[in-house]
């Protein structure tokens, strides 16, 4: 089994959830949360928010995945990213997990 964390802007929850039905990941659990930058260093043209920090609603999922299925579902965040024209993406990342009381890890 491996931990998988995605992260996007809220408006990708209904796409992150036939992501993960495509991938055949049955079980995951969501959060809304807010998103953070600090923009401070950034020069002004460079920043593109007029502020020094920006706040935006976000979305945290969190599933235990088969190893088997990994693959698959990067493959499904890469698609969907490459179709983006914003500069919004899917962020995904999978951690091993050395020791959980799941009779499947």
């Amino acid at each position: 089994m491996k931990l998988v964390i995605i992260t996007s802007s809220i408006d990708y929850q209904k796409d992150i959830k036939a992501i993960l039905k495509k991938a055949e990941v049955k079980s995951y659990s969501f959060k809304e949360v807010t998103g953070f930058m600090d923009f401070s260093d950034t020069a002004t043209p460079e920043n593109w928010f007029a502020s020094e920090v920006n706040e935006t609603e976000s979305i945290l999922f969190y599933a235990f995945v088969k190893k088997e299925n990994v693959a698959t579902l990067f493959q499904w965040v890469t698609k969907f990213n490459s179709a983006q024209e914003s500069l919004s993406h899917i962020q995904i990342a999978v951690l091993n997990i050395e020791k959980s009381n799941n009779s499947t890890t």
